[in-house]
């Protein structure tokens, strides 16, 4: 079965999902079900650890697809995304031809074309979700790339194919499922937004990200869980933290506590696991200043 035709209704991948321990409201759930039915690329932005990179898990997971992912950084050009060839092996094959052929005559042609076999291919992100298809693809953090990149990317996402000079076009016979992030580090250009559906992922409020500690942290008891949950709901609307902690460290405070054997968040707990919630130096002086205050808030 195609992707596209996994899930009757937005509600059905909501449910999906939630069984993979992902938590998404109506609104994220219908996007993501339309860019499965519409095989369109899905962009999302919101603040770091908001659940945009555990969405294509999720959805990889649900779909039972494979899941192939693309790390964007500052000077990621299409060689790393698209393919590269395997020098190394190249050139032992080169000494093996020159040893075996030693004194026939030799095929100069010949010996080129065994050169770019697609044994010595290194297939990277993007042409393994196109020659691997139906998979997920996630192109994480896509802000952190360059213009040049995007443009790449663009023509890739419009056409699902690409051509490889030595051994010609490679055509996704099923379109992968595309995710996209971005922290918004920078504005990306209309022409990727135009060909993605787009939805922005906030915070999510105190109730909801109760049931998200509840269904990934099933251990965390309901006290401490809603004790964390109610301290980071506070962190955060301090919108002079450089950082404020997101789901993931919401996840990982109410763990750490639970490991600890902890079964309240009190002061002295709390500032001696604040490093797992709070990753900035000045952020981290700032909240233990303020902890018996957004303790007892």
């Amino acid at each position: 079965m195609e992707p596209r035709e996994a899930f009757a209704s937005a509600g059905e991948l909501t449910r999906g999902l939630g069984e993979t321990g992902y938590l998404a409201d109506a609104s994220l759930a219908t996007v993501a079900w339309l860019a499965l039915r519409l095989q369109r690329p899905l962009l999302l932005e919101g603040e770091p650890g908001t659940g945009k990179t555990a969405l294509a898990e999720a959805l990889a997971e649900t779909l039972d697809l494979p899941l192939i992912r693309l790390q964007c950084y500052e000077g990621i050009d299409a060689t790393q995304a698209l393919y590269d060839w395997d020098f190394p092996r190249q050139i032992l094959h080169l000494r093996a031809v020159e040893a075996v052929t030693a004194d026939q005559a030799r095929d100069v042609a010949e010996i080129e074309d065994q050169l770019f076999d697609q044994r010595f291919l290194l297939a990277r992100p993007v042409l393994r979700a196109l020659r691997e298809a139906p998979a997920v693809l996630l192109v994480d953090e896509i802000d952190r790339a360059d213009d040049e990149f995007e443009a790449f990317l663009l023509e890739v996402l419009s056409t699902w194919q690409v051509t490889i000079p030595e051994l010609g076009t490679v055509v996704a016979a099923t379109p992968p499922v595309v995710i996209l992030t971005s922290n918004r580090t920078r504005e990306l250009h209309d022409a990727l937004k135009r060909r993605c559906l787009y939805h922005w992922i906030d915070h999510p409020g105190l109730q909801r990200e109760l049931e998200i500690v509840r269904s990934r942290a099933p251990e965390v008891s309901e006290s401490l869980a809603a004790q964390v949950v109610s301290t980071v709901q506070v962190l955060r609307q301090d919108h002079d933290l450089i950082k404020p902690p997101g789901v993931a460290e919401t996840l990982d405070w109410a763990r750490a506590l639970h490991e600890l054997g902890s079964t309240s968040l009190d002061l002295e707990t709390a500032s001696a696991t604040l490093g797992v919630a709070v990753k900035y130096r000045e952020d981290s002086e700032r909240v233990r200043a303020a902890l018996d205050r957004i303790l007892t808030s």
